[in-house]
């Protein structure tokens, strides 16, 4: 036998060894839980949403954003503000009445979370028309009885342009504006912002531990996905609405 196989046997004979004397050792300590599997701290792709925490806050330079003030004229001819939502976990969006694409998609799918929620008094939602000159309290009650709103705490409101757009694009970062030579003049963001009880804008966290910030609100449950492969966040939503009453 040459010294190559001497070898080979020595290497055996420790591996062997180690295994009689101390595989029993650590079989023992994992059952005194002296040995535990590290906690997966990552949010991503391997955990369901419906298993995470606390939904996170939007912070801006360091501090949760807040709703900002504003003073609107709802469907009922009433003076709305951020207090009426105090209490209350709502859904923002951006609209206008005859918005001919996405708007009438994102006003059913709130419908439809409307309906959920129809039992929930602590639920609403703010729809801020980009349109207030059209969109006067009387178009937007029509608007309003087209679509089902029966939710008491759904206010469409118009108001000051100016006010409304800077609502829009600094309050919530939400995207309006105005399309020079466009057949229909504006564009805006498809997105729903989620408030909490205490006018906090909160989400879930993305597949990078980063939040969200917004919610997807064109696509419908129905449809899962749209032709770019994005997929439904009606779900989503309704989830996350749920874990704020919860609060």
């Amino acid at each position: 036998m040459n010294k190559t196989n001497y070898s080979y046997i020595g290497i055996a004979f420790i591996i062997l060894l180690f295994g009689i004397i101390f595989i029993p050792k650590i079989i023992d300590r994992v059952k005194n839980n002296d040995v535990t599997r590290n906690k997966r701290i990552s949010v991503g792709q391997d955990n369901n949403f419906e298993n995470k925490g606390d939904l996170a806050f939007i912070e801006i330079n360091g501090k949760p954003k807040k709703v900002p003030a504003f003073s609107f004229i709802n469907q009922d001819g009433k003076t709305i503000t951020q207090d009426d939502y105090k209490g209350k976990v709502y859904v923002v969006e951006f609209f206008f009445t005859t918005c001919p694409t996405i708007c009438p998609r994102m006003n059913r799918n709130l419908v439809n979370i409307q309906n959920v929620f129809s039992n929930t008094k602590d639920f609403g939602v703010a729809s801020f028309s980009i349109t207030p000159e059209i969109d006067t309290p009387e178009v937007l009650k029509e608007y309003a009885n087209k679509y089902g709103i029966t939710n008491p705490n759904w206010n469409l409101m118009t108001g000051d342009e100016t006010e409304i757009y800077k609502l829009a694009n600094v309050g919530f970062n939400i995207f309006v504006g105005k399309v020079e030579n466009d057949e229909i003049g504006f564009e805006h963001s498809g997105d729903f912002a989620l408030i909490d009880k205490n006018g906090f804008i909160r989400s879930r966290l993305d597949a990078f531990g980063n939040p969200k910030i917004f919610y997807k609100g064109i696509i419908s449950e129905q449809e899962k996905m749209d032709e770019d492969g994005n997929e439904e966040e009606i779900t989503m939503l309704k989830e996350d609405i749920k874990k704020l009453l919860n609060e």
